[in-house]
């Protein structure tokens, strides 16, 4: 159930609100708008009046619920109407008239507009015009001329509408801190479909801009790429004649005036005005390009692997700055994939957003290597390969968001972590597009059985507690492959093995031969160390003790801490 404040201001704020919840709505979406339940019972029901289609019943329905303000004369508060607009969710049962009434009424005395058995509260009305949802309308001065004490009201009336879904057994929403960007409109859900559009173009223009954001790495820049992405950005310039901050409008997406529907970026989200944006594109600008450059992929796929090692052991800051990070590479993400993966991968982004944002502020330094390495891919096609890459990283996204999702269960937030578990099953399925056809490519060149046998024999040497999942996993061909492939480019297999090993446990992973392959094809691609280097790897490898066995479980002791993550 989803309650919205919005405060109305001005001398006929009264009345213009009673016209639209009698009316027949912008897309003749009310029907039977009618009285549920008022301030005294006994309010005038324009939707129940013999002349039904009357102003006069609307006129004096207004003219009841603003006579204390009336009142008050040229000592009236500037802002007098008070409207709550109350959801259901769609998969919610079919709530009766008397249902909504009480629901109103608990909502009114939550938010401090008529405290129970407050004679003297506010004026207010309960008005539904469609199956679903109510509307509370309510003038800001009480009876007895004071103001209502309606202190952190938002939060007052969440609180009080996840009591209601629990007593009337409905879908029960998520507890929120604050931080998430704010919906669309009924009034732009309406538009949208009206124009044959899934999407309202708030959440258009939302990810435009973050993915402008992602791609930069200046301010000008930033602005230059939402030009090319279809978006007129207008700036706010100061009397200086500095820019303070901007609005965006889609071409054709206009008014009734046939003007440009202008949203600025803090109406976007919160972190996307231009003074937050500003500061991410300082704190996250990009490093001196050294010579010989690393394979952009490797480097963002290394970067991502590092992401659960700071949530779990960085503090907060760097842990949040980590997540704006994530979010950002799974926003650029869809612009360097596949046809077949690129919906999965854009609902993937959409979702994670809200797992972008709490309400600690973000240590972004440790960033900039993700961020520098996914700007990279974006701007270089050649880049994009085989489809190694994007799988290889999207196997290292998948556990980093499940380490999110775990983070953000262990600081209770609860809506980040619902929308990290969603983003996750979205990411599984781009992977399996992506990573489906490499895997098949790479098990088509798998050596020979002696070969394979070699490997296996290394396997059971190196991890005896994986080497029967490993060698019956379906990609154990594949991973024979990559293994190879290192031997051809001059590594020795039993050491690149162990190497991957090292680089995190198997004990999280679903399918463990998958997640070598891409660790060993990421090794094999690095420059072979010299013969003398080897041998020297190969003494410290054998001498390297193992890690501690749990005494219960037979496995690492610091898995233990580790959170389950279902891995394809």
């Amino acid at each position: 159930m989803i309650p919205k404040i919005i405060l109305g201001k001005g001398a006929r704020a009264t009345r213009r609100l009673i016209g639209y919840l009698y009316g027949p709505g912008s897309a003749n979406e009310h029907t039977d708008p009618h009285l549920v339940a008022s301030w005294n019972d006994f309010a005038p029901d324009p939707g129940r009046s013999p002349h039904r289609h009357s102003r006069d019943v609307e006129d004096q329905l207004a003219s009841q619920l603003d006579q204390p303000v009336k009142m008050l004369g040229n000592k009236a508060p500037t802002t007098t109407v008070w409207h709550c607009p109350v959801r259901a969710a769609p998969e919610d049962p079919l709530l009766t008239d008397a249902q909504w009434a009480d629901i109103a009424r608990r909502i009114v005395a939550a938010a401090g507009i008529a405290p129970e058995g407050d004679e003297e509260a506010c004026r207010w009305v309960a008005v539904r015009h469609a199956d679903d949802h109510i509307h509370i309308a309510a003038t800001l001065v009480r009876q007895d001329g004071r103001r209502p004490r309606r202190d952190h009201d938002i939060r007052a009336v969440q609180r009080e509408a996840r009591k209601i879904e629990a007593d009337l057994g409905l879908r029960r929403l998520n507890p929120g801190d604050g931080t998430a960007a704010k919906r669309p409109t009924s009034k732009e859900h309406f538009k949208a479909k009206r124009q044959g559009q899934d999407t309202t173009t708030r959440e258009i223009l939302r990810m435009r801009v973050r993915r402008a954001v992602a791609a930069a790495s200046s301010e000008t820049e930033f602005f230059a790429l939402l030009a090319a992405t279809g978006v007129t950005a207008r700036p706010k310039t100061g009397p200086s004649g500095d820019v303070l901050g901007y609005s965006v409008a889609l071409p054709g997406d206009i008014n009734k005036d046939g003007e440009p529907v202008w949203f600025s970026g803090s109406t976007l989200a919160g972190d996307l005005s231009l003074p937050k944006i500003r500061h991410r594109l300082t704190a996250t600008g990009p490093e001196p390009v050294t010579a010989g450059p690393a394979d952009p992929w490797h480097q963002a796929t290394a970067a991502t692997e590092r992401i659960p090692d700071h949530l779990t052991h960085g503090d907060d800051h760097i842990a949040q700055g980590q997540l704006v990070a994530l979010g950002g590479a799974l926003d650029l993400l869809p612009l360097t994939a596949p046809a077949a993966a690129r919906s999965d991968l854009e609902r993937a982004a959409a979702l994670f957003e809200r797992a972008t944002r709490s309400r600690v502020t973000a240590d972004l330094d440790s960033t900039r290597v993700l961020r520098r390495s996914i700007q990279t891919i974006l701007r270089s096609p050649t880049t994009t390969g085989d489809g190694a890459g994007l799988a290889m990283l999207l196997d290292a996204a998948l556990i980093a968001v499940a380490f999110a999702r775990h983070w953000h269960r262990k600081h209770q937030h609860a809506q980040q972590e619902a929308a990290a578990e969603q983003a996750l099953v979205h990411l599984q399925n781009a992977y399996a597009h992506v990573a489906g056809p490499v895997l098949n490519d790479f098990a088509r060149r798998t050596p020979g059985i002696q070969t394979r046998q070699r490997y296996a024999r290394h396997l059971q040497l190196a991890v005896p507690e994986h080497a029967e999942r490993i060698l019956q996993d379906p990609a154990w061909d594949a991973l024979a492959t990559v293994l190879a492939d290192a031997e051809t480019a001059g590594h020795n297999a039993a050491t690149v093995l162990t190497q991957a090993l090292g680089q995190r446990t198997l004990d999280d992973a679903r399918n463990p031969a998958r997640a070598l392959t891409w660790r060993i094809h990421r090794l094999g691609q690095r420059k072979a160390p010299s013969p003398l280097a080897q041998a020297a790897m190969a003494r410290s490898t054998t001498r390297r003790p193992r890690p501690p066995m749990h005494p219960a479980s037979g496995t690492p002791a610091v898995v233990q801490q580790q959170p389950q993550v279902r891995r394809r």
